[in-house]
């Protein structure tokens, strides 16, 4: 159990610390290891040449993805900070860093959690006699819905054009109810809100006491999904097809490594799934005792998430493999991502299995279990921020923290309501497609790495790490920190602007032009806050514009020493002495 500590220093509660090193590598694999492993990540990997994709994957894991991720522990770890007051101590200047970093957390918090409510409601419908999206005998459903899982199987539906599969038209007819478009927001979906409700309850017993309840929580939550995962690995491996979506998974295409596109998704899914440039990692870092040997556990995390992004594709394509043999289609056909593969083409894959209940109830419990770590990891990182930053007010004892953590609750639930409408969809995506994309978090990456390697310098950070963990990175961080993931990050935020796309659903509904200005505000909202910030305090500082731009890139004096700094000092101390004595003896 985390351990939280009651000082005496100005009534406040001290800050506290993981009970062991067991709790903060399971809260930080529990928020890594998300839903963009299972929905994303093998879709992406199957589209992009299969093996083929591997290649520009793996480049960005060791350019990006693990100097990332140790930087910004490393941070945490060092300063005992949250991720806005830790660019205070370090690097004044990059303030807006961290703001911008807890923006978007703020705006993922918001849209995040109304998936775990989709599937809270799915599995519930998964504990019914006959799975409603097994059949086209409901009342939701049209005179063009086709039943793929009886007697029919091999009767190609998708060759017409107005028919639509069972599970399709559940999802959209039944669980959602979509309106025609965003201006009409239509009804709440009762169903829907009360599972949103009882997720948010959920989340909020999970962190209501910082890293003592946390701590408790990710034993669970973070290792029970990949017991669900493996059994659904080993079902799907069993099943007729299995092979075939394996080998479509994996099969390498090397032309498709001549397409930009490519290698901007590599790095879009290095960013997500490594949940880099946000200060997640920087918040689960500073409750780690200063000589937690970091660099070690960065490395075997960042192994754990990339394994289980492989392991997850084997499980959802030996799926897929098995639908597109029973439907005698393409696996192109059936192939998903996102949402799309989570409610539409895995439960229909479930439903044409023996005990499909059993199997949907398995999944069902592995998307909420992910989801639920990410979610409330991110409610944690805002929370531990915003508390580091006002500690005289929200430290105090009489529930303070309790008090600010269901203000953020309400406000996040309360656009949630908005999401679970018959238009909640296209709000949904427009959060997801804007305010929380790759293209903020690459605008963060290039300013924090430029920020640490250049303004603090690597030589600082490498002392850093060898006093916390008695031995240097490996020199390629250095590279890495000054050149490669600034440079990487800015080509990629570049091309990324490039190839924009406007938003568009299910590739026909164009939304209206105030909807991609709306858009563009929350992506920039984020993104203003580092320029912004950094002109402001430039601005407003003491002294001439020199002096103000020293010490803003400056960190602060009351960090805490490395043993190389301890040694400089005590000879510069006993140096200084030697002098004042030789002065005495002159006289």
């Amino acid at each position: 159990m985390a351990q939280v500590k009651h000082g005496e220093k100005g009534g406040l509660e001290e800050r506290g610390h993981w009970a062991g090193k067991a709790e903060y590598l399971l809260a930080v694999a529990g928020n890594v290891v998300g839903l963009g492993n299972v929905w994303r990540f093998p879709y992406l990997c199957y589209k992009n040449g299969g093996g083929a994709f591997l290649v520009p994957y793996l480049v960005f894991v060791v350019t990006c993805g693990v100097p990332l991720f140790l930087l910004e522990t490393v941070m945490g770890q060092f300063t005992q900070e949250g991720a806005i007051t830790t660019w205070h101590r370090l690097c004044p200047l990059a303030v807006g860093i961290g703001y911008a970093g807890q923006l978007i957390l703020v705006y993922s918090s918001m849209c995040y959690i109304v998936i775990l409510a989709w599937a809270l409601l799915y599995l519930c419908f998964s504990f019914s006699s006959t799975l409603p999206w097994a059949s086209c005998d409901n009342t939701w459903n049209t005179e063009n819905c086709v039943d793929i899982t009886g007697n029919n199987k091999t009767f190609n539906w998708t060759e017409q054009s107005n028919s639509t599969s069972a599970a399709v038209e559940f999802w959209e007819r039944r669980v959602l109810a979509i309106s025609a478009g965003i201006e009409e927001v239509g009804s709440v979906r009762w169903e829907i809100l009360l599972c949103l409700i009882a997720v948010w309850i959920i989340c909020y017993f999970c962190v209501w006491k910082g890293v003592k309840s946390t701590g408790k929580v990710v034993y669970f939550t973070a290792t029970f999904p990949y017991i669900m995962l493996l059994v659904l690995l080993v079902r799907g491996l069993t099943l007729p097809g299995a092979l075939q979506g394996v080998v479509y998974y994996l099969y390498p295409d090397p032309s498709k490594l001549l397409e930009p596109q490519v290698w901007m998704e590599a790095v879009s899914q290095i960013f997500f799934s490594f949940s880099l440039g946000v200060g997640t990692l920087t918040v689960l870092g500073s409750y780690n005792p200063y000589n937690n040997n970091c660099n070690k556990d960065c490395l075997w995390l960042c192994v754990l998430n990339s394994c289980t992004s492989m392991v997850a594709g084997f499980a959802v394509f030996s799926m897929l493999g098995f639908m597109a043999h029973e439907q005698n289609v393409p696996i192109e056909v059936v192939a998903e991502s996102g949402p799309g593969l989570a409610f539409i083409a895995y439960p229909q894959a479930v439903a044409m299995m023996p005990f499909p209940q059993l199997w949907a109830v398995c999944f069902f419990i592995m998307i909420i279990l992910l989801g639920l770590d990410t979610q409330f990891v991110m409610m944690e990182v805002v929370m531990t921020s915003v508390t580091d930053l006002l500690p005289t007010v929200l430290r105090r004892s009489g529930g303070r923290r309790e008090l600010c953590l269901v203000f953020y609750c309400l406000i996040c639930f309360s656009v949630g309501i908005l999401m679970v409408t018959e238009g909640g969809m296209y709000v949904f995506q427009i959060f997801d497609y804007y305010a929380c994309n790759g293209t903020c978090l690459l605008f963060l990456a290039v300013f924090l790495s430029l920020a640490m390697g250049w303004l603090f310098g690597t030589e600082n950070l490498y002392d850093i790490v060898q006093d916390m963990t008695g031995s240097r990175p490996c020199p390629i961080f250095k590279v890495c920190w000054k050149y490669l993931t600034p440079a990487v990050s800015l080509v990629s935020f570049i091309c990324s602007l490039v190839e924009y796309q406007p938003l568009t659903f299910n590739r026909w509904y164009v939304y209206p032009g105030w909807v991609y200005v709306l858009g563009w505000m929350m992506a920039l909202s984020s993104i203003i806050l580092i320029p912004g910030l950094a002109l402001f305090h430039l601005t407003t500082g003491k002294g001439t514009l020199k002096e103000r731009l020293v010490h803003l890139c400056s960190p602060t004096h009351d960090l805490p020493l490395t043993r190389k700094q301890k040694s400089e000092l005590q000879s510069l101390t006993e140096g200084k002495d030697c002098v004042a004595m030789a002065s005495q003896a002159k006289h």
